[in-house]
């Protein structure tokens, strides 16, 4: 996930999409029509989309943060006020608000 839709000053919702339904379509379709040496390697993509979409809305916005945090190199304390200013320079078009919120469902979900 490379970003949330709806950040930006005017706006402080998050909006995720996901289409891993689409992509588990797909993988069933290419397993259905899989040779046998093919098969264990799109059983596992399969499982792995599976498990992905048991996600929920706010463990995939903490995904989202720590991958941000990451992008900027931030490596401390993710309910320090560094925290937000290192969200808030990965992701420039986030409000204040938006970010402080974000912090903290992802400091909620813990360390991903």
């Amino acid at each position: 996930m490379t970003g949330i839709t709806g950040l930006n000053k005017k706006h402080n919702y998050v909006l995720t999409i996901r289409d891993t339904d689409v992509v588990a379509a797909a993988l069933r379709r290419a397993l259905a029509e899989a040779a046998p040496e093919e098969r264990a390697g799109l059983e596992r993509a399969a499982a792995l989309v599976e498990s992905s979409a048991a996600a929920d809305e706010s463990g995939l916005r903490a995904r989202w943060v720590h991958a941000r945090l990451a992008a900027v190199g931030f490596q401390g304390d993710i309910t320090s006020v560094a925290a937000v200013k290192a969200l808030r320079k990965a992701e420039p078009k986030l409000s204040l608000l938006a970010a402080v919120q974000l912090q903290r469902e992802a400091a909620a979900q813990g360390e991903r």
